[in-house]
């Protein structure tokens, strides 16, 4: 085949420690905050109960984690830095502002519990950091967000290049962040997992 052929409209994605010193002290005082906020939220199990939420999530019940709990202020800080980096290798033109943490929260995802498909509307960079990912963990699977224009497109190949891929499982790891543009769709498949998978999740906004 002659000519070029040039890859366009990246999507990026990017994964990596959350930074700073002594990140397994951190991801030990998150886990013991996040179980503490599991037990003591009444309004957040309520939320989970009446929606049918699996496990427990704080995003519908608590939005000063790291007003409230130091070890949440400690890791937005980390989280600035690798977000500032993140979004000025997406290019994107703050027109001198920056962007700001908006909401975090946290989950804690029982045995047989999924996330469904969705995006995060109103934000700019979304983003989980895991603090307990034990064997058989659900993965976090994101789309190509051309998916829905592929009318009469093939299946891809199996062992077809990652970047071709319609849909993309990323295994997280235990003190792991991943970030990505907010209006990537996204989900959390059914976690197998005997023990609970526990994750922070956050949105940055512009303003």
């Amino acid at each position: 085949m002659s000519g070029t052929i040039q890859n366009l409209f990246v999507t990026p994605v990017w994964r990596g420690p959350a930074g700073g010193r002594d990140p397994d002290v951190l991801r030990a005082e998150l886990l013991e905050a996040c179980l503490l906020l599991a037990e003591e939220d009444g309004a957040g199990r309520r939320w989970c109960r009446e929606h049918g939420y699996p496990g427990y999530t704080s995003y519908a019940s608590l939005n000063d984690l790291p007003r409230r709990m130091p070890p949440f202020a400690d890791l937005a800080k980390r989280l600035d830095r690798q977000v500032a980096s993140f979004s000025a290798a997406c290019g994107h033109d703050l027109a001198g502002r920056k962007l700001r943490l908006d909401s975090l929260w946290v989950n804690v995802m029982p045995r047989g519990g999924i996330h469904t498909g969705h995006i995060h509307p109103h934000a700019v960079v979304s983003g989980t950091y895991y603090v307990q990912i034990p064997d058989g963990a659900a993965a976090l699977k994101l789309e190509d967000p051309r998916l829905p224009m592929m009318m009469a497109q093939p299946a891809r190949n199996p062992d077809a290049a990652i970047q071709l891929q319609p849909f993309v499982f990323l295994a997280p790891t235990e003190g792991e962040a991943i970030l990505w543009e907010s209006w990537l769709r996204h989900e959390v498949v059914m976690n197998r997992s005997r023990a609970p998978r526990i994750s922070i999740s956050f949105n940055y906004a512009w303003g």
